[in-house]
């Protein structure tokens, strides 16, 4: 898999695991993230390992994240996006979907999925629709599951 790092004036995406900080990221998904709030830190954990990571930094802090879970070769799920509250409205998301969107080894994919309660907008603009036919979608979801 290719590592990647990128250069945005004082801001840098990688996909080096190494940089990543993994409180950080438990932080903010366990407290802040709707989609999965109070997740265990050894699931991030796990999360991470198991997945394509873009860490967003501020010089060495990380200030973002995004993951994606694929067979890098016909489907990629995009996950656990986001941008800490204070850095927001800088263009960073958008930077980070540029960066993701164009990552060497998520190419010619046939499909992309991700669920998001309210950052449609965001992903629009990278050419992202409503499901065309939610029909034939099906998903079993535990919901609370972090909770119980």
């Amino acid at each position: 898999m290719t590592t990647l790092t990128v250069y945005k004036e004082e801001y840098c995406i990688s996909t080096d695991k190494a940089k990543l900080d993994v409180d950080s990221i438990h932080e903010f998904l366990s407290t802040k993230a709707y989609w999965c709030l109070n997740i265990p830190k050894n699931k991030v954990r796990t999360s991470i390992e198991h997945s394509l990571c873009f860490g967003v930094y501020l010089h060495e802090r990380q200030i973002g994240f995004a993951r994606i879970i694929s067979d890098f070769s016909t489907i990629a799920y995009l996950g656990d996006v986001y941008i800490l509250e204070n850095y927001r409205g800088n263009g960073l998301s958008k930077w980070l979907m540029e960066v993701i969107m164009n990552y060497p080894d998520l190419q010619e994919l046939r499909r992309w999925i991700l669920l998001t309660g309210d950052a449609h907008e965001l992903y629009r603009k990278f050419g992202w629709t409503d499901l065309a036919d939610p029909s034939v979608w099906m998903e079993l979801h535990h919901k609370n599951i972090y909770s119980q």
